[in-house]
């Protein structure tokens, strides 16, 4: 199985060579690609890493789950090896791969044919015109991506619990739903005090997964308290990689990679959060908030005084030049919530003496927010789109299938957009916001000839599900915001005295809990606990 892959390898690195003008393409485009390239060999030795850990140990029963769970619909990577074969065969396969994967974990050595990268370039619209015009897709051997999901498991069952609370991304139980509660929640409760108001800085990296040094790395995942073995075998992993560009039949030659994570890595966004582990902030007045490369700062100001913010800013820009992170200031927004009258002109933020630029609106994990946190904007966003796909489901019904197929699709692709971060926005939403989201709905059920739930029934459960779940995780950073009152039956409500913080998720959420802990009371009576339990997790 080795020689083959081996041979896969080698056949595709020495078969003939396209036209010299192609290859002169293809060998730019890939230099292009590997612009942030500063590292060598001997810049990341291996030697500062002790064995003094057991090898991680792989069975194959694992191994061969992880095969017959490959998407078959995925391109193959540079060694030419179908996702389809290695699924079909996944159980003769088992096997010889996971002596295969213990031998490179028990050395902690890779192969070079499991670490070669094949990059693709897409065009990003109809006419490029330079090499920045090109998205590089990257692609990587499915045998490596069964051997990463495996590696991964194991890293997340030994992180410590003092990770950053605020990174969500890649971690159980949180989400992007989760990432911009929380940021509206500091903005709310803030906002709740006179003289207040509060700035959210968009952060904008330049191919931040590209630009990781992987000594760096190695050392705040061995503070983190990984196993030494693992950590050189990552390094191993993430040093001393081949990389050529494809197109069509075409291929670039071959240069080797010592700086950054591979773009078509599934370990890679994991990685960049745990190197982004340390970035927290200095002072208590701002938060920062992380969810894989997005990352956003958020300064809460009293009496006009952003001493604290322009500092943590200044820090932030400090840390990213330690540990090579680019900022990329031409993209990072900011956005100032200020509900004050006569309130004073805000000076902008500079980085790097460059002014960061103000904007009204800006989507954030997927939802748009504005400067006065109304939800106009976002809630004609998800209708728009709403709309597109209802397009399709006429046409199904026109082809005169069952209502119980149309009711899928309905819920598939129109209603999950509708309830995208339904918890976040929805409670503040204005009456006609509220209108045109339930009159897609009612356009829907009369296509579907079946009913429909109404968004606001799915608000409400939304938002006891959510809350169910941060309440049985202590780690997570809203468990605090849900306490019990002495008596043990009821939660303890949240001060609010706008009516916007009133509306937001947390609010809400432990006033509907202290509605449900009475709707369980009488569902005791009636011996229905299991009906309630069903809606409430």
């Amino acid at each position: 199985m080795w020689q083959g892959l081996q041979t896969i390898t080698d056949y595709r690195t020495t078969k003939p060579s396209p036209a010299s003008s192609d290859v002169s393409f293809l060998n730019e485009l890939n230099n292009f690609y590997a612009r942030f390239e500063r590292g060598n060999p001997t810049t990341t030795t291996k030697a500062d890493v002790t064995p003094d850990h057991q090898p991680l140990t792989l069975s194959p029963t694992d191994v061969g789950v992880v095969l017959s769970r490959i998407n078959v619909h995925k391109a193959a990577g540079p060694d030419g090896i179908p996702g389809r074969v290695l699924r079909a065969c996944s159980g003769e396969l088992a096997g010889v791969l996971t002596d295969i994967f213990n031998l490179s974990l028990a050395h902690a050595v890779v192969p070079a044919c499991f670490k070669s990268t094949s990059i693709v370039p897409i065009p990003k619209n109809s006419n490029p015109s330079c090499l920045n015009d090109y998205r590089p897709v990257a692609l990587t051997p499915i045998i490596t991506k069964c051997l990463e999901q495996l590696v991964l498991a194991h890293f997340k069952s030994c992180l410590p619990p003092t990770l950053d609370p605020h990174q969500f991304a890649y971690r159980q139980n949180r989400s992007t739903e989760d990432a911009v509660s929380i940021a509206l929640h500091s903005v709310l409760s803030h906002l709740d005090n006179n003289n207040t108001y509060a700035r959210m800085l968009f952060i904008d990296f330049s191919s931040a997964f590209n630009t990781i040094h992987p000594s760096q790395l190695i050392r705040k995942l061995t503070d983190l308290g990984i196993s030494s073995l693992i950590c050189k075998w990552l390094l191993d992993f993430l040093t001393n990689r081949p990389q050529h560009v494809r197109l069509d039949n075409h291929c670039s030659s071959t240069i080797t990679m010592n700086t950054g994570v591979p773009q078509g890595c599934v370990m890679s966004p994991f990685l960049y959060s745990l190197f982004t582990h340390d970035c927290r902030p200095a002072d208590g007045s701002n938060t920062i908030i992380k969810f894989a490369d997005d990352t956003t700062v958020i300064g809460l100001i009293s009496d006009n005084d952003e001493a604290a913010y322009r500092e943590e800013v200044d820090r932030l820009a400090e840390w990213c030049d330690t540990n090579n992170l680019l900022l990329n200031t031409e993209k990072t927004k900011e956005l100032i919530v200020d509900y004050r009258r006569n309130a004073d002109p805000h000076p902008p933020i500079h980085i790097k003496g460059t002014a960061v630029e103000r904007v009204s609106s800006f989507k954030f994990l997927g939802v748009h927010i504005s400067e006065d946190l109304t939800w106009t904007t976002n809630c004609s966003k998800l209708v728009k789109k709403a709309h597109q796909r209802l397009f399709f489901l006429r046409t199904l019904r026109k082809n005169h299938l069952s209502s119980d197929i149309l009711v899928n699709f309905y819920r598939c692709t129109i209603e999950s957009i509708l309830t995208n971060c339904i918890t976040v926005w929805y409670g503040n939403c204005s009456a006609s916001d509220r209108k045109a989201l339930q009159r897609v709905v009612k356009t829907a059920q009369r296509i579907a000839g079946a009913p429909l739930p109404a968004i606001k029934d799915i608000y409400r459960k939304r938002c006891l599900k959510r809350a169910g779940k941060i309440i049985r995780d202590p780690s997570h950073p809203s468990h605090g915001l849900f306490t019990l009152l002495p008596s043990g039956g009821r939660y303890r409500s949240l001060r609010t005295k706008t009516t916007r913080y009133r509306n937001s998720f947390f609010p809400t959420a432990v006033r509907l809990l202290n509605s449900a802990s009475f709707a369980l009371y009488l569902c005791m009576c009636n011996d229905n606990k299991v009906e309630f339990y069903s809606i409430l997790f």
